[in-house]
C-alpha cells in the first residue's frame, strides 16, 4: 500500500515547526509524490517525542510511545501503517492499523499519538485525500503556495470560518524553505 491507492495518499514527516505568535506546535506531513503539505496541531509533549526518534537522541527512560510499542509488540501485533483519516471541526483523526494473527486491527489514535508510534517502528504514514484535499498546503515549483484548483474539493463558507485560526497560522508560515529544504535532502 504505497502512493496513491484507494483514497490515500502516502506522506513523510517533513518537519516540527514552534508558531512563535502562540509556541504551538505543527507537524509538517509532506506527500511523498508531491509538493503538497499538511500541517497539524500537536502538544508538546508529542513534538518531543517525535523529534527525540527521529533525531535518534537517546533517553534514560522509555517514553510513552516507546511503552506504547513495546505493549502491542509483547501481545503479539505489529503495527502496518497509521492513517490520517479525518478532519472536523478542526480536529485531525487518525488510526493506527495493526497487524494481529494475520487480520487487520484499527485502533482510534490523536494524529500526534499516531505519528510518534509510527517513527519508532518506521512504517508508513499515510492520509485520506479528502483530508488532504480540505486541509492539504500545494507549493509549485517555486515554492509558492497554490491557490485551490478545479480539482479540490469545495468547502463549506461555516467550515472555512472554524478553521480561519489554522489559516492565519499557516498564512504566517515562511514556507519559502520548504521547497530549498526538499531539494537539499534528496
Amino acid at each position: 500500500m504505497y502512493g496513491r491507492q484507494g483514497g490515500v495518499i502516502e506522506m513523510t514527516i517533513e518537519s516540527i515547526r514552534v508558531s512563535l505568535m502562540n509556541y504551538q506546535r505543527v507537524v509538517i506531513l509532506k506527500e511523498k509524490a508531491s509538493e503538497r503539505y499538511l500541517p497539524i496541531w500537536i502538544g508538546p509533549a508529542e513534538a518531543d517525542a517525535i523529534a527525540v526518534q527521529l533525531q535518534e537522541v537517546s533517553v534514560a527512560r522509555p517514553l510513552t510511545h516507546d511503552l506504547l510499542r513495546s505493549a502491542i509488540e509483547t501481545l503479539g501485533a505489529n503495527v502496518n501503517h497509521i492513517l490520517v483519516n479525518d478532519l472536523s471541526n478542526d480536529t485531525f483523526y487518525a488510526r493506527i492499523v495493526l497487524d494481529y494473527n494475520g487480520a487487520p486491527l484499527e485502533i482510534d489514535s490523536r494524529p500526534s499519538d499516531a505519528l510518534a508510534l509510527a517513527v519508532r517502528v518506521r512504517v508508513p504514514i499515510f492520509a485520506e485525500e479528502s483530508v488532504l484535499d480540505r486541509a492539504g498546503v500545494l507549493l509549485d515549483k517555486d515554492g509558492e503556495q497554490v491557490e485551490g484548483n478545479g480539482e479540490r474539493q469545495k468547502v463549506l463558507p461555516e467550515e472555512l470560518e472554524k478553521m480561519s485560526a489554522f489559516k492565519d497560522f499557516i498564512d504566517s508560515l515562511d514556507l519559502d524553505d520548504f521547497d530549498k529544504r526538499s531539494k537539499g535532502s534528496s
